[in-house]
């Protein structure tokens, strides 16, 4: 049975106190791994927010603006990657706080040995580094990924790891490494598994607001699958939580929102904001997933994206619904709002910028 109380959203008094208790990280080093991408970029300037003293380790060839914006806002910019470890001993020497966000995501024009060298041997310098130089704890960012289909959800933090893919074993080691760490004392640190994150600026729930809106976006399969979302913001709070309970060391915590969603009632959502019907038929999905098989066959070894993934057609036919009472009951996490909120919240953002035309 769900854990109902998973469902409470903050309250005004709850997120005052939340506000006191973040108050902490004013003038605290940390460092951020990853932070121009979609999770770091919000981690870092929530941070740079509460006025904490931010090192971002970057590539040169990540976001320029982005590296700016956090430039200008006070971040010391650390040019590297987390498989050099040169770069990394620079960010994360002197830090109170590494929160290690930095990933290899799915992307099917790299060859696995890519996702292994990022995701675990990445980890493994964040890790080597942060024995190095004592700091305080590390956050570790995973992902659910690493139980891939949940066969009786909701799902808790004891469900058996079950990876599918290249991403999902390589972040799955990358999370066994990092307890490993952890619970050998090692290391002081914790394990965030986020849900499916998305919020305002997301590109990936971009392709499903758009299609939806002008009536191009058809459900492959059933779409009766539940899947359990994260509002970005919802995770950078769980993450800042993490880091300053002192009962989370060693700990393993999923967080998502306040309840998962069927992609058909998702869908239906988000063509009640945008005042249209969705379509009035579904698409099966196998034909999509071979399809998908063969065309990465062809276009990896030529280093090409792939116009079309099996892992992404495998979106529709996953089971992803989890409980989140331990974080609830450890951290203090709750939900900032509803699920409908989140939906309205990033198709105002996604309508205001013009990214639906």
């Amino acid at each position: 049975m769900a854990d109902h109380q998973s469902r409470e959203i903050l309250d005004e008094a709850g997120k005052r106190e939340l506000e006191e208790r973040l108050g902490v990280f004013a003038g605290c080093p940390v460092c951020v791994t990853g932070a121009t991408g979609f999770v770091g970029s919000n981690l870092t300037r929530r941070l740079l927010g509460l006025g904490a003293k931010v090192t971002i380790l970057v590539r040169k060839t990540s976001n320029k603006g982005t590296v700016a914006e956090f430039a200008e806002a006070g971040a010391r910019v650390i040019y590297g990657d987390v498989t050099d470890m040169d770069s990394v001993r620079e960010a994360v020497g002197g830090q109170t706080y590494v929160f290690h966000i930095a990933a290899m995501f799915r992307e099917a024009r790299h060859a696995d040995s890519v996702y292994y060298d990022v995701n675990l041997g990445g980890t493994r310098n964040i890790l080597d580094a942060a024995e190095e130089a004592g700091v305080k704890r590390v956050l570790h960012c995973s992902t659910i990924g690493v139980h891939s289909h949940i066969v009786n959800p909701p799902a808790d933090e004891n469900e058996p790891y079950a990876p599918t893919d290249v991403y999902q074993e390589s972040k799955c080691e990358a999370e066994k490494l990092a307890l490993e760490r952890f619970r050998s004392g090692r290391v002081d640190g914790a394990v965030i598994r986020p849900a499916m994150i998305w919020g305002e600026g997301d590109t990936r729930i971009l392709k499903l607001y758009k299609g939806v809106s002008h009536r191009r976006f058809p459900v492959f399969g059933s779409g009766v699958m539940p899947t359990h979302w994260i509002y970005v913001h919802d995770l950078v709070n769980a993450f800042l939580l993490a880091a300053i309970t002192p009962e989370a060391s060693g700990q393993v915590y999923i967080i998502a929102g306040a309840e998962p969603v069927s992609l058909n009632n998702l869908v239906e959502m988000v063509a009640e904001r945008a005042g249209v019907k969705p379509l009035p038929f579904n698409i099966p999905v196998e034909p999509v997933q071979w399809v998908g098989s063969i065309v990465e066959t062809i276009c990896r070894p030529l280093g090409v994206e792939p116009p079309i993934h099996r892992r992404r057609a495998d979106f529709f036919t996953k089971s992803r619904a989890f409980n989140t009472g331990k974080a609830r009951r450890e951290l203090g996490y709750r939900p900032g709002q509803t699920l409908k909120d989140e939906v309205d919240r990033i198709y105002t953002w996604y309508q205001e910028h013009g990214w639906l035309n």
